[in-house]
């Protein structure tokens, strides 16, 4: 739940690198709503290491952090590649690359996996995770960035405290604070304001 809720500073994140990169302009509106935005997200973070939130990690919600800021940069800069190339065309390059990136941290995993003895439901869930979580979302997401700006494009994250707030409590795998959700309110509160100063 904390880390989904984390994750909805995206757009946050993807202002501020936007701003740098002289894609997006600042506002009165927008500052103010970055600053509360940031500060409901400074909140989470730090309430994962009070004993009421048994299960929330801060170094696991500092990595929500870190993967957000991966997310706002690919989502700003990407954007021109979107745009010249086919998103299939850039799919294909990042996987690449990225397989060739991680080939020495995790082929000895590989080698020491037992595929013979994957029975068919693993391999479904090892296909389901790569397609449908994995790159369903990519392709969707660069596709938007196509014809959205990138700040407008990253609010798709609200979705993700929804579905994590009913997934985790229904099968008992988190249970839902009330502090986190005033954090998680002005959170959203302070993304509205951001995304309510664009007029279009």
């Amino acid at each position: 739940i904390d880390g989904s809720i984390i994750a909805t500073t995206v757009p946050l994140i993807v202002l501020v690198v936007s701003v740098i990169a002289r894609i997006d302009r600042l506002s009165a509106r927008k500052v103010v709503g970055l600053l509360i935005g940031l500060a409901g997200a400074v909140a989470v973070v730090l309430t994962s290491s009070v004993p009421a939130h048994a299960k929330s990690e801060l170094w696991g919600n500092v990595m929500m952090v870190c993967s957000g800021v991966v997310t706002a940069l690919y989502m700003v800069f990407f954007k021109r590649l979107v745009a010249k190339y086919r998103v299939t065309t850039l799919l294909r390059a990042i996987y690449t690359i990225s397989a060739v990136v991680m080939f020495p941290i995790g082929i000895r995993s590989v080698a020491e996996s037992n595929f013979v003895g994957m029975d068919t439901h693993l391999w479904l869930a090892a296909a389901f995770v790569l397609v449908v979580p994995t790159y369903l979302p990519n392709l969707l997401l660069n596709y938007s960035l196509r014809y959205l700006q990138p700040t407008v494009s990253s609010t798709y994250t609200y979705i993700q405290p929804v579905l994590a707030v009913a997934l985790s409590v229904a099968m008992g795998l988190d249970k839902l604070h009330i502090d986190t959700m005033l954090f998680a309110l002005v959170l959203f509160a302070g993304v509205w304001m951001v995304l309510s100063s664009y007029k279009k």
